[in-house]
């Protein structure tokens, strides 16, 4: 095999790919041999010396007296008359047209080389699904660039484009070669095709049909030939880009769509490539704006290659950012957003693009090696780029090759687009659904609290689920789960509203039920037209209590600490919000230290098609189990779950999901110290005195001097404006020290901006200054002025 191109191999399957050398004669006007290549040599066994000059002979002789020269086929021919044996072989002759002495062009090959690189059938090439003359890298033709100024008359009956474009493949694009395969894709190149065996003997066929009636068969026109060597060779640019359109696209996941591009091009079209994308894309920021400079960085997400392992990972590893400079033909493409080619990387070009990699040599893996950039873009905007380079060993890249590339960049360009927007999408989707979701403490006074949230897995990952837990006076805590109906952001967007609602009504410290009746009324308002359902509980931890209401949710499951037994609270239902004119009713039910209260929406029970008893069943079964951890009873509900719905062939959720779960601690009549204060003012100093005590008791010195501070700014404000009714106070140690000041006017303080004369004015701003929290609530009698300090270590 000459220059180094290896002989076909057999492939897996049985099949047969791989190259032989073409043999290259160019035959004058006057029948005289004008041009012999080394193939033609080493095919027929004369040197160039001796064919060049010498007649060609007529139609149907030997070499010795001529070589025979139809458009295409196959013949025995004597290759000398001293050495008499006859060879096999294939060949295609085209007839060159116009001023210069050339009159045909030859292509040979020895069809029992076929044979000798694997042929099963021992000689026969019928079999073969793809011979095509293909090009490697250098030509031996003197005379290419003489006969390339004339194109357009090369061949007949073909336009100036098409004969232009299939002469060049064999003057510009090199050393001839007849690629062959079977089972076997060959990796694309500038080169020709022949018709496939069937396409052949259809044409056997109609030849054989004019003969029977009489009719002189046309031979293969070369025209014919020559549209048939076009149709093959397009023909299989598009199967190779439909067969990477149908490798690429298979996810929405952008990383996994980078690495499909990557693997679809290599080896078949390149040997490596190098995907660089904008740094807005790679961080999913949205549309990259603006046109890209000298200042953009480029993102390196994939390099995709056949050289040895490793060889690329140290000098350009991926998930490096890099500007290109002006004089690249990386900054070429990504300012034009069309292909850059260079048919060899020189020294110079080489040197250029490695000056940018500071200690890294790039040199050994570029210098001399074909490169096509392509652009990668969607709606006119330059996303990205590709640096594609093929081996030295290969045929460079051309023209038809710059299409390719194009469409092929076209195509992997939309697919990532359609990446990129799902992923900011899902982007903006998850961080509104964060924004709308609490992030609750998992301590608050009395219990311990876990969440979890599950996006749908079908209908969207924004939905209208819900939970929320406020912080009440006297150490209660209020718990929220709720369910918009309906998914997507019109959904997500009334949930906010509903949520912000809840909060603001439950800071007001309103009964349930009472809460889920002004719920309803804000949504009749709002005239959205949209349902939802609400569990709303409040937590008293000092009293051992939870305070309920429902509005159309599914009914809270119980676990009791005691004995272990779990259950569902027998609750009135209630309607849903929205439904308008239906009444509310709470109930109070008993708890223990220890217990845990499990709030959650029907996403987690419901599965369509499946009777939501088997869910709320299994809710009830898993919350009772053991587990180290609230988080860890949370996930063993949630598996438990889905392996019911699984095991009963229904598929997977499909809804989104809001879980709560509430271990109620409570709070021992130890840790509470409560106190009733005259609405005099020397009750004053026994409140700071029975505050030191009480901390002193409790271990709690380091916190006394400000805890008696503030008391005494609250008590002292409560006595000034009480209307004779009594003065409470109350200590509570749970997690933090809560003291709250309570008294019977319903008028709530507020800060004020106290000059230096004023007599009144700074006892809430000692109070801001000092307390880690401090609010006010009104209540059926009066009002709340509470604070908290944290307790130490």
């Amino acid at each position: 095999m000459e220059r180094g191109i290896p002989d076909g191999e057999p492939v897996a399957d049985g099949g047969v790919s791989g190259r032989v050398p073409l043999a290259v004669v160019v035959v004058d006007a006057g029948g005289l041999v004008s041009h012999w290549s080394t193939g033609a040599r080493r095919l027929f066994g004369h040197t160039k010396e001796e064919a060049v000059g010498r007649p060609a002979g007529d139609p149907g002789s030997s070499l010795d007296g001529g070589i025979s020269y139809p458009a295409a086929g196959r013949a025995r021919l004597t290759v000398s008359a001293h050495a008499p044996e006859r060879i096999d072989v294939l060949w295609w002759a085209y007839p060159l047209v116009g001023p210069g002495p050339e009159r045909l062009l030859v292509l040979a090959a020895d069809a029992a080389r076929l044979a000798a690189s694997g042929d099963p059938d021992g000689g026969r090439v019928d079999h073969v699904e793809r011979i095509a003359p293909g090009f490697a890298l250098h030509t031996d033709f003197p005379g290419a660039d003489e006969l390339a100024g004339r194109l357009p008359e090369i061949l007949p009956s073909m336009s100036v484009g098409e004969s232009a474009r299939i002469v060049a493949q064999v003057l510009e694009l090199g050393y001839p070669v007849l690629e062959f395969s079977q089972h076997d894709r060959v990796p694309v190149t500038p080169d020709w095709g022949v018709p496939r065996r069937a396409e052949r003997q259809a044409r056997r066929r109609r030849a054989d049909a004019a003969a029977a009636a009489g009719l002189t068969p046309a031979p293969g026109a070369p025209e014919d030939d020559a549209e048939d060597l076009e149709y093959a060779a397009v023909r299989e640019r598009l199967e190779f880009l439909n067969e990477v359109s149908g490798r690429i696209g298979s996810s929405l996941d952008l990383s996994r769509t980078i690495q499909e591009v990557s693997r679809a091009v290599v080896p078949r079209f390149t040997d490596v490539a190098g995907t660089y994308l904008r740094e807005q894309v790679v961080a999913g920021e949205g549309f990259p704006e603006g046109a890209p400079d000298e200042t953009t960085l480029w993102h390196r997400v994939a390099v995709e290659h056949t050289d040895e392992p490793g060889r690329w990972d140290d000098v350009v590893p991926v998930g490096e950012s890099m500007p290109f400079p002006a004089h690249t033909p990386f900054f070429q493409c990504m300012t034009s957003g069309e292909p850059v080619l260079v048919p060899r990387i020189t020294e110079e070009m080489g040197n250029a693009i490695a000056s940018q990699f500071e200690k890294r040599d790039i040199r050994p893996l570029i210098n001399h090696r074909s490169m096509l950039v392509v652009p990668l873009k969607a709606r006119n905007v330059v996303l990205g780029f590709m640096i594609l380079l093929r081996h030295r060993e290969r045929p460079v890249f051309n023209d038809m090759d710059r299409v390719t590339g194009a469409e092929l960049a076209a195509r992997a360009g939309l697919v990532l687009d359609n990446a990129r927007m799902y992923t900011y999408q899902e982007s903006v989707a998850d961080t509104l659904q964060d924004s709308m979701l609490p992030h609750i403490q998992p301590r608050m006074s009395g219990c311990d609290i876990a969440t979890r949230y599950l996006p749908g897995t079908l209908l969207g990952r924004v939905g209208g689920d819900w939970f929320d837990s406020v912080k009440l006076p006297g150490a209660r805590t209020a718990l929220v789960v709720g369910d918009v109906m309906g998914h997507g952001l019109n959904s997500a967007a009334m949930m906010g509203q509903l949520r912000t609602a809840v909060q603001t009504m439950a800071a007001l410290d309103l009964p349930p039920a009472q809460l889920l009746r002004n719920l309803d009324d804000l949504a009749q308002r709002l005239g959205e037209h949209y349902l939802a359902t609400c569990l709303y509980a409040v937590y008293d931890p000092i009293a051992g209590e939870l305070h309920l209401a429902n509005a159309g949710h599914i009914p809270p499951v119980l676990v009791r600490a005691l004995d272990g037994r779990s259950e569902l609270l027998d609750l009135p239902t209630g309607a849903p919000i929205g439904v308008g004119g239906v009444p509310f009713e709470s109930v109070r039910v008993r708890v223990e230290p220890g217990d845990r209260l499990l709030m959650c929406t029907d996403g987690l029970v419901e599965v369509r098609g499946e009777d939501i008893g088997v869910g709320l069943a299994t809710l009830v079964e898993s919350a009772a189990h053991p587990a180290a951890s609230m988080d860890d009873a949370c996930d063993t509900i949630i598996r438990a779950l889905a392996a019911t719905f699984s095991e009963a062939g229904r598929g997977g959720r499909k809804d989104d999901v809001a879980l709560l779960m509430a271990r109620l601690n409570g709070v021992s009549s130890a840790d509470v110290g409560h106190w009733r204060l005259a609405p005099d003012p020397s009750e004053v100093s026994r409140a700071r005195d029975l505050v030191r005590s009480q901390l002193r008791d409790w271990g709690l010195d380091a916190v006394t001097d400000s805890a008696v501070l503030l008391v005494s700014e609250l008590v002292t404000n409560a006595v000034r404006h009480a209307r004779g009714g009594r003065i409470g106070l109350r200590l509570v140690r749970s997690g933090r020290l809560l003291c709250e000041v309570e008294d019977d006017d319903a008028a709530l303080p507020t800060l004020l901006s106290a000059g230096p004369g004023d007599e009144f004015g700074r006892g809430l701003r000692i109070v801001t200054s000092l307390a880690a929290e401090w609010g006010t609530s009104r209540t059926s009698a009066g009002k709340t002025v509470w604070f908290e300090l944290p307790l130490p270590r």
